[in-house]
């Protein structure tokens, strides 16, 4: 038994949506012999990685089959990879953000906010490091989802996000008074968005998720001009009229340059808590049938569940408050099915001319 018998196993481990085996993918690491027993780390791109334990579990049995081996101890780790397209229309970086995902619809009223704070939480539960912009200027709803009353505070020559839950926050609630309205101008929009991302000192963040308003207007336009977007998220309600305007948010972020990631069906069916009735409200597969046809990913369906209003409300959002429910699960399949489209961006975007990951060997 050798490395390269040990790593030849391996290559039969495919990942699923990379289309690739680990090893020419470059995630196993720290490969290790010791008589029979084989030691090895599985680095994935994302630590909300939809397939980890599938992945893990054939790693393990075709180690485990070859001749000699006694024991096999696999350690799963991840780290998270920018999408690293080149920057357009002098749009730069932000310096200490990976990612940045735009959470956005085509009308009001179908929880995009609820979505964006639930889906930060869940990426952030699964291991990653999240901050959450309210980029809905004219309804920053974010601090009160998250149960934040302050001031934003000075770090040096930058603006200190806030913390709840494991998150960043940065919000313009936090900068007004309770209905003071806000009452900006086009330039003044792009201004507080450009402060926001390259103003205010975010952390090693693997994920910054932005709350966008509803429909398709100035703050869409100055996030394309402002950083390099790893894709957008397009939150959608079964009936027609929301998916008629979703089809019209998604062809926005397609002029912008904008990869929509997938669409959300939220408010996808009701759940009778006390006989289990299930029942379509508001219609029944739209959103998967209307991705389908623009032909971008479909990253999964949340229900109307009484909870996630009362957790908003409250201030404790579902992901947070009850973690192990159906709902906040539905969410945690979202956030992986999302981290998932931004993983094979960022492995596309590293390709060199001949279609090689430019990775470093097994160490």
């Amino acid at each position: 038994m050798t490395h390269d018998s040990v790593l030849d196993a391996l290559r039969g481990v495919i990942d699923p949506d990379l289309r690739r085996d680990i090893v020419s993918l470059g995630f196993v690491k720290n490969l290790a012999i010791d008589g029979g027993r084989v030691a090895f780390d599985i680095e994935l791109t994302t630590p909300a990685c939809p397939v980890k334990d599938l992945m893990k579990s054939q790693a393990e049995s075709l180690v485990r089959a070859l001749p000699g081996v006694t024991a096999v101890d696999i350690t799963m780790t991840a780290q998270v990879r920018a999408v690293t397209a080149a920057p357009s229309g002098g749009a730069t970086a932000i310096p200490g953000v990976k990612n940045v995902i735009a959470v956005g619809a085509g009308k009001g009223g179908v929880g995009k906010t609820t979505v964006a704070v639930n889906l930060a939480l869940a990426l952030a539960k699964a291991g990653s490091r999240v901050g959450i912009l309210d980029g809905d200027i004219y309804g920053p709803n974010v601090p009160i989802m998250l149960g934040l009353q302050q001031q934003l505070e000075a770090d040096g020559d930058k603006i200190r996000p806030a913390e709840k839950f494991g998150l960043q926050v940065v919000s313009i609630g936090f900068m007004t008074k309770d209905e003071a309205p806000v009452i900006w101008r086009g330039p003044m929009l792009h201004s507080a968005i450009r402060q926001f991302f390259h103003d205010v000192a975010w952390r090693d963040l693997d994920y910054l998720i932005i709350d966008m308003p509803p429909g398709t207007g100035d703050v869409a336009l100055s996030l394309a001009q402002t950083v390099p977007v790893a894709g957008a998220i397009v939150v959608t309600t079964p009936q027609q009229v929301s998916l008629a305007d979703s089809r019209r948010a998604i062809r926005m972020y397609d002029k912008l340059k904008i990869d929509t990631l997938g669409v959300v069906e939220n408010m996808s069916y009701y759940a009778c808590p006390s006989c289990h009735h299930t029942s379509n409200i508001f219609g029944h597969g739209g959103g998967e049938k209307m991705a389908a046809e623009m032909g971008v990913p479909f990253l999964g369906r949340l229900p109307i569940y009484e909870p996630i209003r009362l957790g908003s409300d409250v201030g404790i959002p579902l992901v947070a408050a009850e973690p192990q429910s159906a709902a906040a699960l539905a969410f945690g399949q979202v956030a992986a099915q999302a981290a998932a489209q931004v993983s094979m961006k960022a492995i596309k975007s590293a390709l060199d001319a001949k279609g090689h990951i430019p990775l470093t060997p097994v160490s």
